[in-house]
């Protein structure tokens, strides 16, 4: 059995004005998503800002948001770093404060070479009875771990069971799926190319446009799912100039504005990350409003 099926947001994380965790924000956001039809929440992830939680807060957030979803749908819990100790620390937390899986992205500014990306995982999988999902982000961590890597972890290791793929390479996810005769779970991790991903056999995404139109996300996977694939391609296409207005700068900053034009009070952003540029805010309200958004 797959972690999930369909559409799981990567879910923001709410933040009060002196920047403490908001985690009345964070319940309200999250029975949003459970309401709208998401099928999983993916916290302190890339979109969660985890890169700037301490790790006190990191755990609490966690363990807030199974709480939370209380069983509802699955809670995976961003748990990588580019120290393997620290991410197998962050992994056994997170297991034990009732996260479903995890997902895991490939050490970044180390740049590992292929055989140090297998025993990072490898040695996290030994750890921790989670599923796995691994999240390969090139553009963000300079180190992108190749399909033959990932079927030998796939192969060795029961526990790992899948990929987040945000490498926009349609090629090197078609030789993933090949070598691992579509025996893993593939999401994708770009809002863009959810259908294309679908169509060579993966199984949902985790996705950023959820934050704003959990919804239509939903509906985008089941359509695929329910054999509909032109239903399926006609509302990715739909989707296009949302996707790219929210990553018109480095996500999550166009999402978190987003959130708050619409009204939803998910506070600021942490440093090092700042609110948009003047001309891509007023970018972002033509679009939400295009959207009736706001």
């Amino acid at each position: 059995m797959p972690v999930f099926k369909g559409a799981g947001v990567a879910i923001i994380t709410p933040m009060k004005e002196n920047e403490e965790v908001n985690y009345t924000k964070l319940e309200e956001l999250i029975n949003k998503q459970i309401d709208a039809g998401t099928d999983a929440i993916i916290i302190v992830g890339t979109t969660g800002e985890g890169s700037t939680l301490s790790m006190e807060e990191h755990r609490c957030t966690i363990k807030k948001a199974v709480e939370f979803v209380h069983g509802r749908i699955p809670v995976v819990a961003g748990t990588g770093s580019n120290c393997t100790k620290t991410a197998i620390q962050l992994t056994k937390e997170a297991e034990e404060d009732g996260a479903d899986a995890a997902l895991i992205v490939t050490p970044y500014y180390n740049k590992s070479t292929q055989e140090g990306l297998y025993r990072h995982y490898a040695m996290i999988a030994d750890e921790t009875s989670l599923p796995i999902i691994m999240y390969n982000v090139p553009g963000r961590t300079g180190t992108n771990i190749l399909p033959e890597t990932v079927a030998r972890l796939i192969r060795d290791k029961e526990n790992i069971v899948g990929v987040k793929d945000a490498t926009a390479n349609m090629a090197q996810s078609s030789k993933m799926m090949y070598l691992t005769d579509g025996k893993m779970d593939l999401y994708s991790g770009e809002d863009g190319l959810v259908v294309p991903l679908l169509s060579i056999g993966a199984i949902g995404v985790i996705s950023v446009v959820s934050n704003v139109l959990p919804t239509e996300v939903h509906d985008m996977c089941q359509a695929w799912f329910d054999g509909d694939s032109e239903k399926a391609a006609t509302m990715q296409r739909r989707l296009i100039p949302m996707v790219d207005a929210l990553f018109c700068e480095v996500n999550p900053i166009p999402v978190k504005n987003a959130m708050n034009m619409m009204g939803l009070e998910v506070g600021p952003l942490r440093a090092p990350l700042y609110d948009l540029s003047p001309e891509h805010s007023e970018y972002m309200k033509g679009v939400l409003k295009d959207y009736k958004l706001i």
